[in-house]
C-alpha cells in the first residue's frame, strides 16, 4: 500500500471513529480550551522557529507540516470542547487539506512531469479524503436514520405487549417503553 492510500485509510478511520460516535466530546471548560490554544500555538511558534533555520524547499516543506498541526491541534480543541458536527467536519477538512498542503510542497522538488505527476497525486489524495468524508457523513445519517427505525419498530411492539396487561402492570408498562425508547409522554 503506498504512503497516500495509507493516509487516506487512517483519515477514513478517523472519520468513521467520529462519526460512529467513538470519539466523544469531553466539553471542558473555556479557559481550559483557551490554555490548550494557547499551548498549542506556542508549540507552533517554537516548531516554525525550527524549520527557520532551513532553507530552500526543506523549509517550505517543514513550515507547511507545522502550520497544518497546528490546525489539526486547533481543530481537535473545538471539536471536543463542542462535539458538534460543524466541528467534526472542521476537523476532518484540516486533516485532510493538511496532508494535501505538505505533499504539494514535496512536489516542488520536482520538475516537469514528474512534479505535475506528483500535484495531482496530492490533489487526487485529498479529493478521494474529501469524498470519503462526505461518504462517511451520508453513512451516518443512514445509520441514524435507521436506529430511528428501529426504535420506533421495538416502541411499537412494546406497547402492543403492554395491551396484552391491565390496570397499574400496564401504566408500569407502557412507562417503561417510553423511556427505552425515548418517547414523549
Amino acid at each position: 500500500m503506498t504512503r497516500t492510500q495509507h493516509a487516506t485509510h487512517a483519515l477514513l478511520a478517523l472519520t468513521a471513529a467520529l462519526v460512529c460516535g467513538m470519539a466523544q466530546a469531553s466539553n471542558y471548560s473555556k479557559p481550559v480550551l483557551d490554555a490548550a490554544r494557547d499551548d498549542v500555538k506556542a508549540q507552533y511558534k517554537a516548531s516554525k522557529e525550527a524549520c527557520d533555520k532551513m532553507s530552500g524547499n526543506a523549509k517550505d516543506i517543514c513550515v507547511a507540516d507545522v502550520k497544518g498541526k497546528e490546525k489539526i491541534a486547533l481543530a481537535w480543541l473545538d471539536y471536543n470542547y463542542s462535539g458538534d458536527a460543524k466541528e467534526q467536519l472542521k476537523l476532518n477538512e484540516a486533516v485532510y487539506d493538511a496532508r494535501y498542503d505538505v505533499a504539494n510542497e514535496k512536489c516542488d522538488d520536482l520538475a516537469g512531469e514528474p512534479k505535475d505527476l506528483c500535484q495531482r497525486e496530492a490533489k487526487t489524495a485529498r479529493d478521494k479524503a474529501k469524498a470519503d468524508a462526505k461518504l462517511n457523513k451520508k453513512v451516518a445519517s443512514a445509520v441514524d436514520d435507521a436506529e430511528v427505525a428501529h426504535m420506533k419498530a421495538d416502541y411499537k411492539l412494546a406497547i402492543e405487549r403492554c395491551d396484552t396487561l391491565s390496570g397499574d402492570k400496564k401504566d408500569v408498562c407502557v412507562a417503561s417503553a417510553k423511556a427505552r425508547y425515548h418517547e414523549r409522554w
